[in-house]
């Protein structure tokens, strides 16, 4: 590939509505043309629970999340519910001829996951990402994404260390994903409804079986701003690129609050369907 010129953005924390709302300003941005390409890394706050677009809002458990005082959220991209909090989330932002993406999600998810290594290998983990086929689960998908490996995600040691989830539309490609750094991974099982506390417990077991944090890997704590700096690294290194460090422009903050007073705050998207079965374990 030839060397490209990229956006960089660093966005302080936001909620969960403006975080997603702020991708989908910058995808219409970016495919119009207005922007750049964009390697965008952020955080939330406070925490957020972010449901996949096609995952059942009957997983959420209403009540817990309001006590624990955790937002929750819709992605635009597919998989199962992510808790964030105290990780590092980046989203690739790019058009569909941009050769970066192009292809298909497989052989996108590919190319993106060398920088995801290689970010890892920077901060001096030794990671993997293969193509597998996810193992038969005999009670049907979990509603946890770091239980469910997917094709060329990241794991160290076997266990998932980055989830990430790709939409593609007209406007390009929109690739997001999240790196625990510290913490406690079975938290996001208090903000889902399970049949009874014996199904939540499993489902917590399951999931520090094959899912693990930077921290755990390291045995030290990484900071955002190191973590961030590895990223900027390690795809300017492994996809040719040179960053241009930049904020989000006026029309993409304006429009952002739009989608996220309109779209990612409104109930008729974040809790479809609610009919949805509950999740066994």
């Amino acid at each position: 590939m030839q060397p490209a010129n990229w956006r960089l953005v660093l966005s302080p924390p936001l909620s969960g509505a403006l975080n997603m709302a702020v991708d989908e300003a910058v995808l219409e941005s970016v495919g119009q043309g207005l922007s750049l390409p964009t390697l965008r890394l952020y955080a939330w706050d406070p925490p957020c629970l972010s449901l996949g677009y096609a995952q059942p809002g009957s997983d959420l458990d209403l009540p817990a999340l309001q006590q624990r005082g955790w937002q929750f959220v819709r992605r635009p991209t597919g998989g199962r519910a992510i808790l964030h909090t105290d990780e590092l989330t980046y989203a690739v932002i790019a058009p569909p001829d941009e050769p970066r993406v192009a292809g298909s999600v497989l052989e996108s998810y590919q190319r993106l996951s060398m920088a995801l290594l290689r970010a890892l290998q920077l901060l001096g983990a030794q990671p993997h990402a293969e193509e597998k086929s996810p193992a038969p689960n005999p009670s049907g998908p979990g509603p946890v994404c770091f239980e469910v490996p997917s094709n060329f995600e990241i794991t160290v040691e076997g266990k998932k260390l980055v989830g990430s989830a790709q939409a593609r539309r007209k406007e390009g490609v929109l690739q997001h994903g999240s790196l625990p750094l510290v913490g406690d991974l079975t938290r996001i099982t208090q903000g889902l409804a399970f049949p009874d506390e014996a199904a939540r417990a499993r489902a917590a077991e399951r999931l520090l079986q094959r899912a693990t944090t930077l921290e755990a890997v390291l045995h030290r704590r990484v900071s955002w701003d190191e973590a961030a700096q590895a990223f900027q690294e390690a795809f300017s290194q492994t996809l040719g690129l040179s960053f241009q460090p930049d904020a989000l422009s006026p029309h993409e903050w304006a429009r952002a609050q739009t989608l996220s007073a309109e779209k990612y705050s409104d109930p008729a998207w974040l809790l479809r369907p609610l009919s949805a079965p509950k999740p066994t374990a």
